[in-house]
């Protein structure tokens, strides 16, 4: 049986609890006194989180999460996470949130489904009926930053909700970050190298099975090192091939937002557009909005930001149209507003730099027009097709609706995408789903606001994956 270590564990303390389900999980206190689970701290109940200190509402946020995964997972071997909260890098406007992951990996054991090929700790040992790990090792180390919000040089007023509720507000919701984590922990990854595609110790991950290059219909098994690597900096160009997900992608994805323009002076700007939704609004549908596109042209260089209320014939330029605005200067709720009080019967933002698209965040219930981002390639080529327009005319369409042929973060074939930007992210790379799902997925590489406790359909895909490789 071939090992390898991942992440080395602290000393362990005292085990403090254990999920009593189809899995047994449990969080293994590895603070000193005074530190971290154990930080004497007074705080009140929040959220269905009766703690009396911050410690203790720590350790109970941890306990629920190795709840809700240990109602789900099926293991006869307990699993044990080795976790802390500790200091970690953060500044004012940024801060590591924290991180988890297998502690180690392991190959040809008992019962292993596939032979040379490297499996997390957890699922090892589940697989083989027996606990694979070194001798009073943790499956899963878990660190979490235990100066977050709470110092000014730690993005102060943004710290962990406590509350087992899902009601965080501001704030950021500890039980979910941990259900993302902890995913890791138990084989949400590849252990490939997604920067040079060398695999560990000439070994594959069971993930490179299930990675599939959608363009060239290879999987990671099947590549070079170098074909590895260009596949992760693919931009979509990677999906995840397992059965048990692909066969509930339409369960769980919605149907692909768009942008479709037409009309007699759209020109070479006629076609549909990929776009990024907005978190305001209604959400689009098979129902398109349709209307004639008026571009809002409230600055002294043509642009139209839309953070003020619009003069009169800027107004009635916009009024019962699709107007597009420029990003920049105030808030995307903001901008929708304004063109939402001066008549617009919806909202194109076109991004002011180069990138990936992506999508528009902020909440206002009173805001009920669709809006959608494009990125600022798109946004060029609309505008140069709205150079011909009159005051009140363009004879350029706007659509905003959703294609029934296309699943929100899924390839061609309706597999979902991985992260791939075409700019190496490392932690990020690979071994999260696309951003662009919807609705969002709590394995995407950032934390969204409208997540729910849960990993499973007909909500989220999480499981779905973890049980493709052997779960």
């Amino acid at each position: 049986m071939r090992t390898a270590k991942l992440l080395a564990a602290f000393a362990l303390a005292c085990a403090v609890g254990a999920a009593q389900a189809a899995a047994t999980i449990t969080i293994i206190n590895t603070n000193a006194p005074g530190e971290g689970f154990n930080d004497p701290t007074p705080v009140a109940p929040v959220g269905g989180n009766s703690g009396a200190t911050l410690g203790q509402q720590r350790l109970i946020a941890f306990q629920r999460a190795a709840d809700l995964w240990g109602a789900t997972l099926t293991s006869t071997v307990p699993i044990r996470i080795d976790a802390a909260f500790i200091p970690l890098n953060c500044s004012a406007n940024s801060a590591v949130l924290g991180a988890a992951g297998a502690n180690e990996i392991f190959s040809d054991f008992a019962n292993a489904p596939r032979a040379g090929t490297w499996y997390p700790s957890a699922l090892a040992s589940k697989l083989a009926g027996a606990d694979v790990t070194t001798p009073d090792q943790p499956h899963i180390v878990a660190r979490f930053n235990s100066r977050l919000g709470l110092f000014a040089d730690c993005l102060p007023g943004s710290g962990f909700y406590l509350g087992l509720d899902d009601k965080f507000g501001s704030g950021i919701d500890l039980v979910t970050v941990l259900l993302h984590e902890f995913a890791h922990g138990f084989g949400f990854q590849t252990f490939t190298d997604d920067e040079s595609g060398e695999q560990m110790l000439g070994l594959p991950s069971v993930w490179d099975y299930y990675l599939l290059d959608n363009r060239s219909d290879k999987a990671w098994v099947q590549m070079t090192d170098a074909e590895r690597a260009a596949s992760a900096v693919s931009g979509n160009g990677l999906s995840w091939n397992g059965p048990l997900v692909t066969a509930t992608v339409p369960r769980v994805l919605a149907h692909r937002s768009r942008l479709v323009i037409n009309g007699a002076a759209a020109g070479d700007a006629a076609g549909s557009y990929a776009v990024g939704d907005a978190s305001f609004g209604p959400p689009l549908s098979r129902r398109p909005v349709t209307g004639p596109l008026m571009p809002v042209a409230d600055q002294p260089d043509g642009s139209g930001l839309a953070c003020a209320p619009l003069s009169l014939a800027a107004a009635l330029a916009v009024r019962g149209r699709v107007a597009l605005v420029d990003r920049g200067g105030c808030a995307f709720v903001d901008k929708a507003r304004t063109v939402q009080e001066a008549g617009a019967i919806g909202m194109v933002l076109a991004d002011n730099q180069p990138g990936a698209l992506a999508g528009m965040t902020g909440a206002d219930p009173t805001i009920t027009i669709p809006s959608v981002r494009i990125t600022q390639a798109d946004g060029q080529l609309l505008k140069s097709a709205l150079q011909r327009r009159s005051r009140s005319r363009s004879g350029v369409i706007a659509s905003l609706g959703t294609d029934p042929r296309q699943r929100a973060g899924a390839d061609a074939s309706g597999r979902i995408l991985m992260y791939t930007p075409t700019i190496y992210e490392p932690g990020s790379t690979v071994s999260h789903y696309a951003t662009d799902a919807k609705p969002d997925q709590l394995m995407e590489p950032f934390i969204n606001t409208d997540l729910a406790h849960t990993v499973m359909p007909p909500r989220d895909l999480t499981l779905s994956l973890l049980r493709d490789i052997g779960w």
